[in-house]
Formats: C-alpha cells, sequence, structure tokens
C-alpha cells in the first residue's frame, strides 16, 4: 500500500521508495509501522506519505511511525476505486509512450537502412500485440481491483 511511494531525502538530494530505506510491517489489520533505517530521514518519509494521497496520516513515535489505516466506508471504497482508475490510466499512458519509442526506433532504422520494410512491418505488429496485451492486463486488473472493493 505504502512501500512504493517515492521519498525525497533532502539532506542527500535523492529519491528512493519507501520500502528501500524503511522497515515497513503490519502488527495488525488496522496499522502500518514505519520504521526508517536512519532516523533523520523520518520527516521526509511522513511528508512522502502525505503527499501521495492514500488516506494515511503517519503518526511518528521515536524511532517509527504508526499509520493508522481508515476503514473501508463507502467513501473510502470509491477514493480508492479513483485512485486505481487513475493508477490504470498512468500504466496505460507508460506503455503507450514505450510503444512511440520503439517505432521511433524502428523506423530511424528503417530510415538509416538497417531495418528492412519487412522487418519494420512485422516489427510494428508485433509492438502493436505487445501493447494490446499490456494494456488489456491493466484493464483486466482494474477491474479486478473495482470490483474486489465493491465488495
Amino acid at each position: 500500500m505504502i512501500e512504493n511511494i517515492q521519498v525525497h531525502i533532502e539532506s542527500y538530494g535523492m529519491t528512493q521508495r519507501l520500502k528501500d530505506m524503511a522497515a515497513i510491517t503490519t502488527p495488525d489489520a488496522q496499522t502500518i509501522v514505519v520504521q526508517p533505517f536512519d532516523k533523520g530521514v523520518m520527516d521526509d518519509i511522513r511528508k512522502a506519505i502525505m503527499a501521495a494521497n492514500v488516506g494515511i496520516n503517519p503518526v511518528p513515535q521515536g524511532n517509527f511511525m504508526r499509520c493508522p489505516v481508515p476503514s473501508l466506508s463507502g467513501e473510502r471504497r470509491l477514493e480508492l476505486a479513483k485512485r486505481a482508475t487513475q493508477m490504470a490510466e498512468e500504466g496505460k499512458v507508460r506503455v503507450r509512450n514505450a510503444r512511440r519509442d520503439a517505432l521511433e526506433v524502428l523506423k530511424k532504422g528503417n530510415k538509416e537502412k538497417l531495418v528492412t520494410d519487412d522487418e519494420l512491418k512485422r516489427s510494428e505488429k508485433e509492438i502493436q500485440t505487445h501493447t494490446d496485451t499490456f494494456t488489456a492486463e491493466i484493464e483486466k486488473n482494474l477491474k479486478a481491483k473495482e470490483a474486489d472493493l465493491k465488495g
């Protein structure tokens, strides 16, 4: 739920995933505990969790943070469904961008006579097939998540 949140560490001037910089445990179904490996980044982690809009407000407690997970009310389910839709759309955009980049490389190779016209056409179809497959997988996962959230 929060392990892949990107945390910008001001003092180091870099960004890392939360799971790479803290131990994340779930002592019960309603609580996530985040214990940073370096206590100096506690505030950066807290800010990143708040900015991620996952509905969790971390509470610092000494050398760790307790993150109460809100119960799944009807409103919360709708909020999570919207977030899932947003993430699915971002995933589809990434797939389309990868397709665009691959096609650009192929067309450049064709222009420079490194790729034949037949190879270009075959590769374009193959890339489109992969694009369709990944887009369908994203849609399938979104539908499953929406069904899961409905009950």
